[in-house]
């Protein structure tokens, strides 16, 4: 979706409603946004995160809504429930089904960054519950199939906590451009996905289930 002005973005209805709802939650958090302005309001853009928590894209979604609508790869089991794939279809986002191939889903991400979208990624490919895991290449592909595309990096703390509870957990997002740089010459996808997540980490270490819930 194209950015309009600084002002107001374009968001599709779906995805307004869902992050709206979002919203309570996360300001029942108290959730803290540094870095919005990282993100460019036009053109084509690859937002990095780490991935702890399902209430992620959320977070992400409400602290990026007054720059970009974030489209996002996301594991296709979601759209088995007609009502959820529904929803997912009005905010643009991509199934992907893990451990295929998934060219039709990759075609359909280069053509939005082509178009000039923002793409959300989580180069780990699902929640680390505790575990350190491998940078995927696929994001890094995105990436150099757009000469052109901006990464942002987005860190995201809190999530694993109460967040349906009134002060059940503080969230923090974090948006920044890559202290490395963007794409360097001659760098291979997989070795960029893996600068990029280190950076990612970097303050924001995986969370084990013994400290989810903790406040």
């Amino acid at each position: 979706m194209r950015a309009m002005t600084s002002d107001r973005v374009e968001l599709s209805p779906a995805y307004r409603t869902v992050i709206g709802i979002g919203g309570l939650f996360m300001r029942l958090s108290r959730i803290e946004i540094t870095g919005a302005d990282s993100i460019p309001l036009s053109g084509p853009t690859v937002l990095i995160a780490n991935h702890d928590s399902n209430w992620d894209p959320i977070a992400l979604g409400y602290a990026a809504r007054g720059r970009r609508q974030l489209l996002a790869l996301a594991k296709s089991t979601l759209w088995k429930n007609p009502i959820v794939g529904k929803v997912l279809d009005g905010m643009g986002q991509i199934p992907i089904e893990r451990g295929s191939s998934n060219h039709g889903a990759i075609t359909a991400a280069t053509q939005i960054l082509r178009d000039g979208g923002c793409i959300g990624v989580f180069p780990e490919g699902t929640r680390s519950l505790g575990r350190d895991l491998r940078a995927r290449s696929g994001a890094g592909r995105l990436v150099l199939a757009v000469p052109g595309t901006t990464i942002v990096c987005a860190r995201v703390t809190g999530t694993t906590g109460r967040v349906w509870q009134p002060g059940g957990t503080s969230i923090k997002v974090e948006f920044f451009r890559p202290a490395g740089g963007q794409v360097r010459p001659e760098e291979k996808p997989e070795d960029l996905m893996i600068r990029m997540l280190a950076e990612v980490r970097d303050g924001a270490p995986p969370v084990s289930p013994k400290q989810r819930g903790r406040k």
